[in-house]
């Protein structure tokens, strides 16, 4: 295909999306559609009236969290203007019908984020996510599961033959037939970010370790493209021979034969480009806008449009600029030099267009005398240390201990030291509690001991460890962890307090109402029996004795039977008395007897209670009666193997939840947060920091449900196994918005610099 234009030029924006557009899908020539962290999916048609743009024509509103992959079924009797299938963080597929914008199907199964969809020749839909499987679905169906992958699924694509390629977390990427693999790609140093077929050729793939890489189907390396400067979060290809690729730093970058030939700079990091059949190229940006890019001169922008890009770019790039360590935008205007200096030689840097310039007072003659415009970086670029293909200002050395080799620790003067701790913490896998000794190391090191150190979050620490001067490695092996606040959690939540007056009206007045029923007669209770519900009652009153009082046989009998038969939609109070029973020791005990016996009555209402229509008072008193186990560890076991179970029915039922239901929920997660930290259950961990981002990024709940789901998502972080996998969740965005709110609580939480702050220098301020 010919071009006439040699780069790249703007062609349109397509502007509707409230937040990050995260992920594009060319629907061959009908359209194009995007989604997004708003939770939507949109479908862009051509604008009849303007040939090289498009107009929004549906909005498909039915995720719950944000929105990544997605898939483009052609028009078909089923499907007459065509279906689009979306993956989003909430572990739901959906199918959307283009012709009425409904879900027309949903498919449940996966456990954490959805990170790649596709359709077959037979129509199926095939799905990755987070938790490590590949699944097959076949009208709504899962037909087929598997789990190629130990850590995270990250991508995949199908090949002309029907064979399947999934890249990963580990950095390797596979080549399967059926569940066979055949072939296993190793050259990555990091996380396989994105793939796309070049037919006849191979296979090209997108890293966080900031390379793109062209591969034989076979596993050579048949060509390696580096550029960027951060993680590479996507790549396609066009038939041309061209090759386009997004990153973190910001650029889509065009490559032709393994060399970059063009840069396109955006005014934040590009999560996804795809080409369209005439070689034009679509981004999806983290500032909400899509835009279209073309070598086509008749399908270029107006000047106007052009123009107004250019200056939002530099409004963007100005906003970030930093010099001699502070950010452009933070530094004062011409209008400083107004107010005269305090002392004859004070030095002032003032903002003048895209760069800082420094000024001397100069006492004499009274006046502002310029000095020359401010970098950063010391001494000759040529001289600057190497690392991973980049130069850097410093490159120091970390002992790890334990027979840990040296890591290495990069460093640019001007950059915030705690957004790189963070950062390399998080690469090397290493508890973000290390991340104050590490900053005060890199502060003496690079000579900034003015820099004004976050003490709120610092704690004092003293030991062998400490920075000794002159020493330009150092280890932290041995270093004292500082404490926080809030996190990590230790210790369980529990729901104690009970209105047992009211309990026992209601189930007498729910008996009576039974008693009289024909349908429902046999159910209700005989007066002895109702006389126990008392006698439990007394007991679990009277707490100065729980070390001594117990339960009869006949309670259980009782109170089982009531939770199996009664009608569904007055179980509620029983269910409270259950909850208040697993507090007391014998209560507890007794009923893990009967569970070990076969008799798992837990279950049984789990089952009961979340089925179609849900009631709040079963869904509260419910969740806070599982909640109540953790008080007891000889229910660990039971937890931790049904913990899957539990979370995916409750989330299911969150359409329905209430306020208290919803804190119930969030005490839930944040228990099992403490339980899985303990366990070093990695899977377990992810599920539960999916759960816990689900709750926290949801705008509608109240404070103190997010408090403790921020609360989680901190001790995880901090203690967790999950940091390998944070990059791949919405952590940044979520800790952004927490960061800013106005609530005393979170605040609380974020004055710590609460360990989500993990340095996404495009997409976090």
């Amino acid at each position: 295909m010919a071009f006439e234009a040699r780069e790249y030029s703007l062609s349109c924006e397509l502007r509707a999306h409230e937040d990050d557009v995260r992920g594009i899908c060319i629907c061959d020539g009908f359209g194009i559609a995007t989604s997004s962290r708003d939770r939507t999916v949109r479908y862009w048609t051509p604008d009849p009236e303007k040939k090289h743009s498009y107009v929004l024509c549906k909005t498909l509103v039915g995720h719950s969290s944000f929105v990544g992959r997605l898939a483009w079924i052609r028009p078909c009797e089923r499907f007459p203007d065509g279906g689009i299938v979306s993956g989003g963080m909430d572990a739901l597929v959906l199918l959307w019908d283009l012709s009425t914008g409904v879900a027309v199907e949903t498919m449940k199964g996966h456990k954490l984020q959805v990170t790649g969809v596709l359709v077959d020749d037979n129509e199926d839909i095939i799905s990755t996510s987070i938790d490590c499987t590949i699944r097959r679905w076949r009208k709504g169906c899962e037909v087929e599961l598997w789990e190629p992958h130990k850590v995270a699924i990250q991508a995949i694509v199908r090949l002309s033959s029907g064979d399947l390629v999934t890249g990963s977390s580990d950095s390797t990427i596979k080549l399967w037939k059926g569940q066979n693999c055949q072939h296993t790609f190793v050259g990555h140093t990091d996380t396989v970010r994105d793939l796309a077929v070049i037919p006849d050729l191979g296979i090209l793939s997108a890293s966080h370790d900031s390379s793109v890489r062209l591969w034989a189907l076979t596993g050579e390396v048949l060509m390696e493209m580096m550029g960027h400067s951060s993680l590479v979060y996507c790549v396609d290809a066009h038939s041309s021979g061209l090759v386009a690729s997004g990153s973190e730093d910001c650029s889509l970058k065009i490559w032709k034969d393994g060399a970059c030939v063009q840069s396109i700079e955006h005014p934040g990091c590009v999560w996804d480009a795809k080409f369209l059949e005439n070689g034009d190229v679509v981004t999806a940006c983290s500032d909400g806008v899509v835009r279209i890019w073309t070598l086509h001169g008749d399908r270029i922008a107006n000047p106007l449009e052009r123009e107004a890009y250019a200056l939002e770019l530099s409004h963007y790039k100005s906003s970030r600029k930093k010099v001699g360590g502070l950010k452009l935008s933070d530094l004062p205007g011409l209008e400083a030099l107004k107010i005269p200096g305090m002392t004859n030689g004070q030095t002032k840097v003032i903002r003048e267009g895209d760069n800082g310039v420094a000024y001397s007072w100069n006492a004499k003659e009274y006046k502002w005398d310029k000095i020359g415009e401010v970098v950063d970086g010391p001494g000759d670029e040529n001289n600057r240390p190497i690392l991973g293909g980049i130069q850097y200002d410093y490159v120091f050395d970390v002992d790890i201990g334990d027979g840990e080799p040296v890591r290495k620790l990069p460093y640019n003067r001007g950059d915030n030291p705690y957004e790189v701790a963070d950062k390399w913490l998080l690469k090397e896998n290493l508890p973000l509690s290390y991340r104050q000794q590490i900053v005060e190391f890199i502060l003496q090191n690079t000579g900034q001991r003015d820099f004004s150190l976050d003490t709120s979050f610092r704690d004092p620490y003293t030991g062998s460890s400490a920075y000794i001067p002159g020493e330009t490695s150092f280890s932290i092996g041995t270093m004292a962890k500082p404490t926080y606040k809030h996190i990590p959690k230790k210790g369980m939540l529990i729901f104690e307090t009970a209105q047992f007056d009211g309990i026992l009206k209601k189930i007498t007045e729910f008996n009576l109402a039974l008693s009289a029923e024909m349908e429902h007669n046999a159910l209700s209770l005989s007066d002895p029996e109702l006389s126990r519900f008392s006698a439990i009652v007394n007991i679990l009153k009277d707490t100065a004795h729980y070390h001594s009082s117990t339960f009869a046989d006949v309670d259980f009998i009782i109170l089982f039977k009531v939770l199996k038969s009664w009608p569904v939609s007055v179980i509620f109070p029983v269910i409270d008395i259950l909850r208040m029973l697993i507090i007391h020791p014998d209560g507890a005990s007794r009923l893990l007897k009967h569970i070990e016996q076969g008799n798992d009555v837990l279950l049984v209402i789990l089952k009961r209670t979340t089925a179609d229509p849900t009631h709040a008072g079963n869904l509260l008193t419910l969740t806070r009666a599982i909640t109540n186990l953790f008080k007891h560890s000889f229910f660990s076991q039971w937890l931790h193997l049904h913990c899957s179970e539990i979370l995916d029915t409750l989330s299911n039922c969150r359409p329905s939840f209430n306020k208290n239901v919803h804190f119930a929920y969030s005490t839930l997660v944040l228990n099992y947060s403490v339980l899985l930290i303990g366990m070093k259950d990695a899977k377990g961990q992810g599920q539960i920091l999916s759960a816990a981002l689900e709750i926290a990024e949801d705008q509608s709940l109240d404070v103190d449900s997010k408090f403790r789901a921020l609360v989680a998502v901190g001790s995880l972080m901090l203690e967790g196994v999950v940091k390998s996998i944070a990059l791949a969740f919405d952590v940044q965005s979520i800790a952004k918005e927490a960061k800013a709110s106005k609530d005393a609580k979170i605040a609380e939480v974020m004055k710590f610099r609460f360990p989500l702050l993990l340095f996404f220098p495009c997409t976090v301020d």
